[in-house]
């Protein structure tokens, strides 16, 4: 009898879709995420806030509370950082 294996990838697993680098201020973060095209490769961002639910088990949700919007800059603002060196010093040869 034959056994095969079958293997599932996670999204963030998936080849072209591979998270670069997080920043996180509190509960609020915001991950970098490598998108690989046959066009070339891009950059997306995207922001969560963790928090624990009734039975204190950690959640995540991308809606944020006006408290949250704070942190919410911060993370944002050092991902865009994050990009805009980075291709800075790839168009650069590597020098800044």
């Amino acid at each position: 009898m034959r056994q095969e294996t079958i293997v599932r990838k996670l999204p963030a697993q998936k080849e072209g879709n591979l998270p670069e680098k997080k920043f996180r201020a509190g509960a609020v973060a915001a991950t970098v995420w490598l998108n690989k095209t046959e066009k070339g490769d891009y950059h997306t961002i995207s922001i969560e806030r963790n928090y624990k639910d009734q039975q204190d088990k950690w959640q995540s949700t991308n809606s944020l509370r006006i408290n949250d919007l704070p942190k919410a800059n911060v993370v944002l603002q050092k991902a865009y950082e994050y990009i805009v060196l980075n291709e800075q010093n790839l168009f650069n040869g590597g020098n800044i």
